[in-house]
């Protein structure tokens, strides 16, 4: 079995009110990682994600080529922590610091 890590990646561009978030739930579950996906306040989109190295990598991979709605991904700073196995499922985490 690969090696599971937790994954926090902040992206930046046009990435809020163009379905992104939908977006990374989608190939998140089709990856079958847990965690979630949100806006936050500063205009980025925050992912926190759990499973095997190799499929977050691919997922962080996809996560570039988002373009559909107007959508531009900029830059994504990604950071690697220990596997925590604290999530059941990945799905879209509302925000609510407007």
């Amino acid at each position: 079995m690969e090696e599971k890590v937790r994954v926090r990646a902040w992206v930046s561009g046009i990435v809020q009110g163009v379905f992104y978030r939908s977006f990374v739930e989608y190939e998140a579950n089709h990856r079958n990682l847990k965690g979630y996906v949100r806006n936050l306040a500063d205009g980025r989109v925050e992912v926190l994600v759990e499973g095997e190295r190799g499929k977050i990598k691919d997922l962080l991979g996809e996560l570039k080529n988002y373009k559909d709605y107007g959508a531009r991904v900029d830059s994504i700073d990604v950071e690697y922590g220990d596997f925590k196995g604290e999530f059941e499922d990945f799905r879209i985490k509302r925000f609510r610091g407007w």
